[in-house]
């Protein structure tokens, strides 16, 4: 099976028109051309420069609704918890804090931006293999909702800590189900090979320790099989399944199991491709999970907050090769990393009307970074650009901008938040000196002490 990343390359590409009326927040005006919401890309490249990655929060309000819609008129009790990992930005935050969304976060830096936005430390979820004890004393001092557990080590390390502290630490314990989730190989986590949460079979004595032990409170089960998964529910329902089991084995020991942690994963469609619906999910959800009457949890971070994002660059110059034709932009893949890591598509669309409207032809889209990985797309079908002229990688919303790096010395690319008619920076672009700031030169360098 090909991997959800890397897309069949026999199947044509979806054209601009069929890529545009899938994202309704995007809009192609005859004078302004490419639009998001109601704010002209060429006005926001115009006003804060390229590259820029621009953000829908109309888009991220309608999604966050449909995901805990469909948890309600599944007839679950549930809630959502945005995977801060997808996108950390704080206007991004605000906006789902402003939907009732709580936060799913795996560091200090994003329980710590989870609280800067606005997000009460009772709907914050810590999960992760690797907690520090730093971040988990910061965990709970603010007295988060939930820290879920991923080994025995990590349950006596919190334990003691706990205690030490006078606290006492609700927690969950997360689980591998040892289910394939059908997605890249990097990004599946719920496998016996991955080295996320315990093993099924270690799970029931685990637990009953967790009850034993001082400073712990178990509070349920989690589970999280991959992200971007797109090859329907049988997955979820095979990792749920395993989920009710455990949950009713516990219980029937005298066990507390007051709530189940679904993880998230929900895939989105990046070119054309078919891909599962939060109704599907919540479905599945209550098909298996329903009948133990317990409230559910989800962590979706992609897809909330992919679709209502986009990376706006500018092209620098048209290069024809022997045999092929260059557009080298000014983002490159320390902005987007996804295709060089992952080959991941994503749709490419001009910005002005007249360049929408155009002939198109092959060309391979490509960033200034020296590594032939700087390669966006190859032979996608666009048209002739010429310098200056302005496109839209779509999608880019999650995955982007926090995974984006200063190689080859380029700075962070501005952030942008688009409102309806308004929109403003949320990041500055990182200047040169933000990026030598913190460099320093020892002293036997700058006295002529060097041996």
């Amino acid at each position: 099976m090909a991997s959800p990343l890397l897309l069949d390359p026999a199947q044509p590409d979806p054209d601009f028109g069929d890529l545009l009326a899938a994202r309704p927040h995007l809009s192609m005006h005859a004078l302004d051309g490419l639009t998001v919401e109601e704010v002209p890309l060429a006005r926001i490249a115009a006003a804060v420069g390229t590259p820029a990655w621009v953000y829908s929060a109309g888009a991220l309000r309608r999604r966050a609704r449909a995901l805990t819609g469909a948890l309600k008129s599944a007839g679950l009790r549930g809630s959502v918890h945005y995977a801060v990992k997808a996108n950390t930005n704080l206007a991004v935050l605000r906006v789902l804090a402003g939907e009732g969304l709580g936060a799913d976060v795996v560091s200090e830096g994003e329980l710590r931006a989870a609280r800067a936005a606005g997000i009460p430390a009772s709907e914050i979820v810590f999960s992760g293999v690797g907690k520090t004890e730093r971040e988990l004393r910061l965990a709970l001092g603010e007295d988060i909702a939930q820290i879920n557990v991923e080994s025995a080590e990590e349950v006596e390390m919190l334990s003691a800590l706990a205690a030490s502290l006078g606290r006492v630490a609700r927690i969950g314990l997360r689980v591998n189900p040892d289910v394939d989730a059908k997605t890249h190989a990097k990004i599946t986590t719920g496998r016996s090979e991955n080295k996320f949460g315990v093993a099924f079979e270690d799970a029931p004595a685990l637990y009953a320790r967790m009850a034993a032990l001082p400073g712990l409170r178990p509070v349920g089960i989690a589970m999280h099989i991959g992200s971007q998964i797109t090859a329907g529910m049988a997955a979820y329902r095979a990792a749920y399944a395993r989920m009710a089991e455990l949950a009713t084995a516990l219980l029937a020991r005298g066990l507390p199991v007051e709530q189940l942690d679904c993880g998230g994963g929900l895939g989105i469609p990046y070119r054309d491709e078919p891909a599962p619906t939060p109704e599907a999910l919540a479905g599945a959800i209550a098909a298996t999970l329903g009948p133990l009457n317990l409230p559910v949890m989800l962590e979706p971070g992609r897809w909330i907050a992919g679709p209502p994002g986009l990376l706006l660059a500018s092209v620098v110059l048209q290069k024809q090769g022997t045999g092929r034709r260059f557009l080298v932009l000014d983002a490159a893949m320390n902005d987007l990393v996804r295709p060089a890591m992952y080959d991941a598509w994503h749709g490419i669309l001009p910005v002005s009307p007249r360049d929408f409207a155009a002939a198109t032809a092959p060309a391979d889209v490509v960033g200034p970074v020296c590594e032939t990985g700087d390669t966006f797309a190859r032979g996608r079908a666009l048209p002739s650009l010429q310098p200056g002229a302005l496109v839209a990688f779509l999608d880019a919303g999650a995955y982007g901008a926090v995974m984006s790096s200063t190689y080859n010395m380029r700075p962070l690319a501005a952030e942008v938040l688009v409102d309806g008619a308004r929109f403003a920076v949320v990041r500055d672009r990182q200047t040169h000196d933000a990026i030598l700031a913190g460099q320093r030169l020892p002293g036997w360098l700058t006295e002529g002490t060097q041996p």
